[in-house]
């Protein structure tokens, strides 16, 4: 065999390895994207830590079921208590905001599954600094401020602006009454953080208005500026949802659109009690609070 056949047999072989995996990773996001596409109800979990390390030691400071249900055309919106007192593999009882620091998305996913009985196998994490970006990418998000918040928002509003590490950032902007305004993303973290005036519960019902708020500004941005802002959007993102599985489960979330948001804080009965081994935790009815979880995840009523 000569040195002209070899070099020609090498090519076709390389060409065939590489058109065999694009051939295969191809064949999976199909069969990926109709798997999703299959399933009525969706659930993803959206989880927001109170730093910057993405893949564990913050804490989750938000977390929010995002349910995309197709056959009743809503989108439910949960908040799941941070300081609920559950149990955590290899570590006991502990508030539920701990799963995260121990072993990030993939223990906190598996400590609401056997807590809860919901089962979440996607999710998107985002860090303080990344949720300022995103919000100031689509241009601020509008929500209500009340004239209890002023005071709370003015003091978090300086420690976000100072936690921001955009260059172009500008001048520091306060909220300084109450009324609708247009947050960009060091205000929108403030709001989305500020709990002291009124309680955690207000806190997490701050936090869905912001993702509301944000559903309705993509609605209004369309699906191509969606679609063409996806990758700076994601880079600050850990999640492990495939491109195509945004860019369907975004199609999806602007079809059905804001107008049927539905919204719920779990548990719903529940006792805050100060434990000496543990601090402040919230202490809940289990069999009562699954079956409102999956009442309201799962049926429509």
């Amino acid at each position: 065999m000569n040195r002209l056949t070899m070099k020609y047999i090498l090519r076709i072989s390389v060409i065939s390895l590489i058109a065999a995996i694009f051939i295969t990773t191809t064949y999976n996001s199909i069969l990926y994207a109709q798997e999703l596409e299959s399933k009525p109800i969706k659930n993803i979990l959206l989880i927001g830590v109170d730093g910057n390390n993405l893949e564990k030691g913050n804490r989750s400071d938000a977390m929010i079921i995002m349910t995309i249900d197709e056959s009743s055309r809503k989108i439910k919106l949960t908040s799941l208590g941070r300081d609920t007192y559950v149990y955590i593999k290899d570590r006991g009882k502990e508030k539920l905001t701990h799963a995260y620091a121990y072993g990030g998305p993939d223990l906190l996913l598996q400590t609401i599954k056997e807590n809860f009985g919901i089962d979440i196998d996607r999710y998107a994490t985002v860090s303080f600094s990344s949720f300022m970006e995103i919000i100031d990418l689509l241009g601020g998000v509008e929500v209500e401020i009340t004239d209890n918040d002023l005071e709370s928002l003015h003091k978090l509003t300086k420690v976000c602006y100072e936690l921001y590490g955009k260059e172009d950032k500008g001048d520091i902007q306060f909220i300084d009454k109450a009324g609708t305004f247009n947050l960009n993303g060091y205000q929108a973290l403030a709001f989305s953080r500020m709990r002291y005036q009124d309680s955690t519960d207000a806190r997490d019902s701050r936090q869905r208005m912001v993702i509301k708020s944000t559903l309705n500004k993509l609605q209004h941005t369309g699906l191509r500026a969606y679609i063409g802002s996806l990758d700076i959007m994601m880079s600050g993102v850990k999640t492990n949802l495939k491109p195509m599985d945004v860019i369907l489960l975004g199609y999806k979330t602007l079809r059905i659109g804001t107008d049927n948001v539905e919204t719920m804080e779990f548990p719903v009965y529940k006792e805050e009690v100060k434990l000496k081994e543990a601090g402040w935790v919230v202490l809940w009815d289990e069999e009562t609070n699954i079956d409102l979880l999956n009442n309201f995840i799962y049926k429509n009523e």
